[in-house]
């Protein structure tokens, strides 16, 4: 299971939409909430770059992807520019 979830994470950073500026908060399975402005994929980690440094004046942070619980948008953004991650979209209500 956590295999799977870090082949997700893996995959939603390296296939990430053009559309959405790469930034966000990511949250670790160790209780952090991380706000960031970039970030780079590599097959194994994933590289941050805070907004600003943390209180060890930290700026940037790799961390593999079996320590990603969630990542929240911080951006507006449509859903349906998500539908590239595998997202299904439902149609509009009528």
């Amino acid at each position: 299971m956590a295999t799977e979830a870090a082949d997700s994470w893996r995959q939603c950073f390296a296939q990430w939409p053009a559309e959405v500026e790469r930034r966000g908060v990511l949250v670790t399975s160790f209780d952090e909430q991380i706000p960031f402005d970039s970030f780079a994929a590599s097959p194994e980690m994933l590289l941050v770059e805070r907004r600003a440094p943390d209180t060890m004046g930290a700026r940037l942070v790799m961390i593999s992807y079996h320590q990603i619980q969630a990542l929240k948008i911080v951006d507006v953004v449509k859903m349906k520019v998500f539908q590239s991650l595998g997202f299904v979209v439902p149609p509009p209500r009528k």
